[in-house]
Order: structure tokens, then sequence, then C-alpha cells
């Protein structure tokens, strides 16, 4: 996909695809993107406005479960029902949080298009402060159709400026991908990113994100029991979330343990208060949350319903000592998706 936005900045790293050693390679490329656009200020830890996709074609996605565990086959359930009820989550969701005050940006998905996970925006964009937005390459082919032109114009006929994009598409030509803020974690406070290496997150251009955006890259690999084998965890945000003051994570899929010490130290030194949750409840989609703003500056951590009803009352309370919580029904999502609220969701700092 090519983005015809005037000052688009394109990777140069992978033309040079013909170098087997692509650390190598990545720290040898020129960066199109200078410095001075994404050097790293103090900048909010949450947003108070996030873009989320309207489905037209929601189904469980074949191409994804391959290596997404959570997605359940539903043979009972027509896909015209499937879509429905969908559509129907979809909407409560967004009245749910405009509600709170929370400013929703919503673009329809489009007709003409096989895209099944169209929902979930922020694994192919993400949008970063001095007007810079990153594109990313995606594992499923049918996800790559996802990408368009007119939604970085539908974001900025609502007021935002888009000066810069960083293009990380032409990875796919050699399968390496990273699926935007699912595959990375931000603490943008302290400039940390979080990565569970997987099919979806390559170690090598998680770092070349990292030195383009001016984070310190923390690496692990999470996984999850399948049958009685670890597999890894498709993608990190299922399993960790990081709000202005709180780090909610399942320490205990980082089975190598200077791994799981690397990244409680990272968070304790960044002061976060964390708060653990279990195996089961990442399948619950407990860590597949996100913490927001409202107009009035009220923070909201935001989960699904079956996420919140997997909680104690302990993790609970430890989480209303940092902010509220909104929780709603998105079990059909779930079940066909393999993701949740926070996968919906794709935060705006421009």
């Amino acid at each position: 996909m090519h983005f015809n936005k005037k000052d688009c900045l394109f990777r140069q790293s992978f033309l040079l695809r013909q170098r087997e050693n692509y650390r190598a390679h990545f720290k040898a490329s020129k960066r199109l993107l200078k410095k001075k656009n994404i050097k790293s200020n103090m900048q909010n830890q949450i947003t108070d406005t996030i873009l989320m996709i309207r489905p037209e074609n929601f189904r469980r996605n074949e191409q994804t479960m391959v290596n997404n565990y959570y997605q359940k086959k539903d043979e009972n359930s027509l896909p015209i029902a499937t879509h429905k009820k969908a559509l129907e989550e979809f909407d409560e969701f967004v009245k749910n949080l405009t509600s709170a005050g929370i400013q929703v940006i919503i673009a329809d998905d489009a007709k003409d298009t096989d895209t099944p996970d169209a929902i979930f925006p922020n694994n192919w964009i993400s949008f970063h402060k001095n007007k810079t937005v990153a594109v990313y390459p995606m594992f499923a082919k049918n996800r790559r159709l996802e990408r368009r032109d007119e939604i970085l114009d539908i974001i900025e006929n609502k007021g935002f400026l888009i000066e810069n994009v960083v293009d990380y598409t032409q990875a796919e030509k050699e399968n390496i991908f990273l699926e935007g803020t699912g595959s990375i974690i931000l603490d943008r406070t302290n400039n940390k990113a979080y990565c569970g290496l997987s099919a979806r997150s390559n170690e090598e251009l998680f770092i070349e994100f990292c030195e383009d955006f001016e984070y310190t890259p923390v690496l692990f690999t999470a996984n999850q029991s399948i049958k009685g084998e670890r597999k890894a965890i498709y993608h990190t945000n299922i399993m960790m979330s990081i709000g202005e003051t709180f780090a909610v994570v399942c320490s205990d899929a980082i089975d190598d343990k200077k791994e799981r010490k690397n990244v409680i130290k990272q968070l304790k030194e960044s002061k976060k208060q964390i708060i653990t949750i279990s195996e089961a409840q990442v399948n619950q989609f407990a860590g597949n949350i996100l913490q927001v703003k409202n107009n009035k500056n009220e923070t909201f951590l935001v989960m699904s319903t079956s996420a919140y009803k997997s909680l104690d009352r302990n993790q609970i309370d430890q989480l209303k000592k940092h902010t509220n919580i909104i929780h709603s029904n998105l079990s059909t999502i779930e079940k066909n998706g393999g993701g949740s609220a926070r996968c919906m969701m794709a935060e705006i700092f421009l």
C-alpha cells in the first residue's frame, strides 16, 4: 500500500532486502524521518480520542487462526448472525465510551473488500506526537486490505494534522511483521516499549521502531498453554497493559526467568503498580484493556465484560485506586476475532 499524503516518508531499510543480516541492515539503513520530528519529550500516557472501525464483513478470520488461539469455532452460528451480533456489540461499546465523555472517531469498514478483522485497527496504524503516523506490516494477507488512505483523511477532517507517515509495510515482502500496538506496548511517559516476540512481532523490526521513535526496547516471549504445549501469544496486548500509574501483566506467561524479572524491573523503575493476572484471566481478555480519559480529564480503564468478570475483588479494588472502569459485552467479537476491547481502539496522540 502507498500513502499519497504530503511529506509521506517511506522506509529505506527494506530496499536493501538482499542483505541476510537484518540487524546489521537496520543499523546501516538511512532514516528519512528526522529525529527532530519525533524527539522524545515528556508526553501523556493516555489520550481522550480514539479511532474505531465499524465492521462491514466481520467473521472468524481463517487466516489468523493459525496462531491466534483465542479464536473459537462456532459451528452453531451463521456468518450473517455473527456479523449482526458483532455490530450490536460494537455500537453498544461506542455508546458506553461516548457516554463517559470519551471522543470516538468512527470510520466505516470498506464494503467491497474481504476484511473480517477491520474492527481491530490498532494493529495496522498508530498515531504519535509531532503529527506522525506509523503503518505496520500484517501477518494475514486479508488484513493488509484494512490499510486505507481515507482513514487518514477522516482523522484530519476531525481537526488533527498529519505530516509524517512512517511506513514499515515493505517488510511483508520478507515475511517480517510487527502489528502495531498489538505487538508493542508503549510506556510513553518513560519512553519504554515492551514486545512479546511471536510470528507477528519481529525482533529486528521492533528494534528499528524503537530507534525511530526513541523508545527503550524491552523484549521477551509470552506463552500460553495449548494442548499441553507452550506456544507464543500472538500479540503482547493480550497479556499486558500499561496505564498512567499501573501496569496489568500476566507475568506467568513469560517462561524465561530473566525476561520475566527484567519486565518487572522495568515496570517498577517506571513507578508502575503491578497488578498481575493469571493465564485463565488472559483467556478472558483481562490483559486486553486500555486506559483513556474523557473531556473532563477523568480516566477510565476500558475492558470487556468477560474481562471484568474474570477479575477478583482485590484486583478490581487495586485498579479502582488508579482509575474508573468501563466494561462492555464483546463476547461475539472475542470468540470469533480472538481480540477484545483494546484491539478495537487506536489511540490518537497527534
